[in-house]
C-alpha cells in the first residue's frame, strides 16, 4: 500500500504541478501588464504636465516611416498612446530564440525529484536539484532578466507544489 501513495503522490507531483505553475506564470503576467500599463500612464501624465518634456522644437519627420514616426537623435518615437506606423499591429514581436527551452520536462523531473526527497527522508537532496537547475540554467538566466524572472517563478512555484504534495501524502497516508 506504501508503494501505491508513493506512486500517486508522484503523479499529482509531477503532472498535475504544470497546470499550478501555468497558472501562476499567468498571473505573474497580469499583474506585470496592470504595473506597466498604471507606469505608461503615470509617465503620459507626467509628460502632459511637464512643460520641459515638450520637444516638438527638436522633432525631424523620419522618411523611412512613411511619415507615421519621428526621429529625435535618430531614434524612433511616437505620442504616447500610439505605435509606430512600421510596429507590428498584434502583440509583441516573436523572440528569435526561445527562452528557457525545455522548461517543461525540466519542470516535472524538478517536482518527481523534491517529491521523492520528502517521501524518502532525504531533504537535502532539494538542494542538489535547485544546484544542478542553477548551474545548468546560469548563462542563460545571466543574459535575460526576463529568463531568470520566469525561471524564480517557476522553480518556486514547481518545489512548493511538490513538496506540498508529498508532505500531505507523508502525514495523511504514509503516517
Amino acid at each position: 500500500m506504501t508503494a501505491l501513495w508513493v506512486a500517486v503522490a508522484l503523479v499529482v507531483a509531477g503532472f498535475a504541478g504544470w497546470p499550478v505553475t501555468a497558472l501562476v506564470f499567468r498571473l505573474a503576467r497580469t499583474i506585470d501588464d496592470k504595473a506597466d500599463a498604471a507606469k505608461a500612464a503615470e509617465e503620459a501624465r507626467t509628460a502632459e504636465e511637464d512643460p520641459s518634456a515638450d520637444a516638438t522644437s527638436d522633432l525631424i519627420p523620419d522618411a523611412g516611416s512613411g511619415g507615421g514616426g519621428q526621429a529625435v537623435d535618430n531614434e524612433l518615437t511616437t505620442p504616447p498612446g500610439r505605435t509606430p506606423s512600421n510596429a507590428p499591429a498584434a502583440g509583441p514581436a516573436a523572440p528569435s530564440q526561445r527562452i528557457l527551452r525545455g522548461g517543461a520536462i525540466i519542470g516535472v523531473l524538478e517536482r518527481l525529484g523534491v517529491c521523492l526527497a520528502i517521501l524518502t527522508g532525504q531533504p537535502v537532496a532539494i538542494a542538489y536539484i535547485v544546484a544542478i537547475k542553477g548551474l545548468g540554467r546560469f548563462a542563460e538566466l545571466k543574459e535575460t532578466p526576463v529568463a531568470a524572472e520566469r525561471f524564480i517563478i517557476g522553480t518556486l512555484t514547481s518545489m512548493l507544489w511538490a513538496a506540498g504534495t508529498a508532505a500531505a501524502v507523508k502525514v495523511l497516508f504514509l503516517h
